[in-house]
């Protein structure tokens, strides 16, 4: 990575924790692109720790950082009811997590009770695609 593009995607870190909304060029998306968990189910009661499987068609994985077409990564949205608006990067806080390394799944500790999960594609900027690559919101609850 040269250190342009490393000053770039720092500031987009930045941005990102700060809440700020950048506006930054949005990366196109196929149409047929599309994001799913595989588990768990909707509907589904868990205990801890709770394992999130993504699932991806029509486009490939890449890690944070890396430009390729019809690339990216995933962030998983916890009790988010609203998508970061367009041309802005994926926040980070506990809410919104990334797996800018192309991870595929993760295992977290949720508190007791209803959650939302939902998984939303970001380019190589954490910047979500056009149109955005995004999972329906499931909702599981963790006794």
């Amino acid at each position: 990575m040269s250190r342009t593009s490393a000053a770039l995607r720092s500031l987009v870190f930045a941005a990102a924790a700060l809440g700020a909304v950048a506006a930054f060029a949005q990366t196109p998306a196929k149409p047929d692109a599309m994001a799913y968990i595989i588990s768990p189910a909707d509907g589904a009661t868990v205990s801890n720790p709770v394992t999130v499987r993504f699932g991806l068609r029509g486009m490939g994985v890449a890690p944070a950082g890396v430009e390729r077409p019809d690339t990216g990564h995933h962030h998983l949205l916890i009790d988010v009811d609203q998508l970061p608006p367009p041309g802005a990067p994926v926040p980070m806080d506990d809410k919104h997590r990334h797996f800018g390394a192309g991870q595929t799944e993760v295992t977290l500790d949720l508190a007791p009770g209803k959650h939302t999960l939902q998984l939303l594609m970001g380019d190589h900027m954490h910047v979500p695609h056009n149109p955005p690559v995004v999972s329906e919101r499931i909702t599981i609850t963790v006794k």
